[in-house]
């Protein structure tokens, strides 16, 4: 990368990204969202609004012609949109402009699910899990299998149940987690499965699921192995941090989200 200090005002007001919750202030922190995340451009950043913003806010107007020239083209193709923003701020040098070229056509001939799915993933990582529980639910709604296969909706289903666990709604989380394994058998849904469970469940209850599932003892043995040893690692880290934090709520708060990323992360 070629580039790393501002060259151009900053806007008085941001530009909005609202699938992914970002708001961008200069045309160095566009290139640098758009560098980083290919896989989340898509219609909500390609359009006029963007245009408009570069225009008014950064006062960057020929920038803005070509940006909208490139809305017109019959061919679709974002890379005649996003690289005269780069080719703005020398931000890529010339080998890096050729990758990020090859890297938006490739991203443009994935399925439109396949995109989905990143930019759903990419709201779990930044903790917007209520906005990624959206977008995986939408892309499960009316789905069948399609050319995508079991493998690629299991994993959907995982990452749905991920998102519900981190919400602390544990019933959704193992009813997204169950449905994935029907379709895959994948032995880690089963462990987040089973995992799960006792969060919502008294030990009778839990015992009867485990009845119900026909699991193999052995697997169930491992995963509550597992389970344990990762709660006494939570455990030995507020044992060992709690007593010196100078919020010890704040701490044990963040050993707790640990805790959950550990186990559905």
């Amino acid at each position: 990368m070629s580039f790393d200090l501002c060259t151009v005002k900053q806007a008085e007001n941001p530009y909005y990204i609202k699938s992914v919750g970002i708001r961008i202030w200069s045309i160095e922190e566009l290139c640098f969202f758009l560098h980083n995340n290919i896989w989340l451009i898509d219609k909500t950043i390609v359009d006029e609004k963007l245009v408009e913003w570069i225009r008014d806010e950064l006062e960057l107007k020929p920038l803005a012609r070509k940006l909208a020239d490139a809305l017109e083209r019959p061919d679709s193709d974002v890379s005649y949109f996003i690289m005269p923003i780069f080719a703005q701020t020398g931000y890529l040098n010339a080998y890096e402009q050729r990758q990020m070229r090859e890297e938006l056509t490739r991203v443009q001939v994935k399925a439109e699910d396949e995109r989905e799915k990143i930019r759903a993933d990419y709201l779990v990582k930044s903790g917007r899990y209520e906005a990624a529980i959206t977008s995986y639910r939408k892309l499960l709604s009316d789905k069948s299998l399609g050319n995508l296969g079991a493998g690629f909706y299991s994993g959907i289903w995982n990452n749905l149940g991920c998102a519900y666990a981190l919400e602390f709604r544990f019933e959704e989380a193992a009813e997204a987690f169950l449905t994935g394994w029907k379709l895959s058998h994948s032995r880690e849904l089963m462990r987040r499965y089973v995992s799960v469970l006792p969060m919502y469940l008294s030990g009778e209850e839990y015992k009867e699921k485990l009845r119900e599932l026909g699991a193999d003892p052995l697997l169930i043995s491992k995963i509550q192995e597992y389970n344990l040893n990762l709660a006494k690692e939570v455990e030995e880290k507020v044992n060992s941090r709690i007593d010196t934090a100078r919020d010890p709520e704040k701490e044990l708060e963040d050993l707790m989200e640990e805790y959950r990323r550990g186990a559905f992360g």
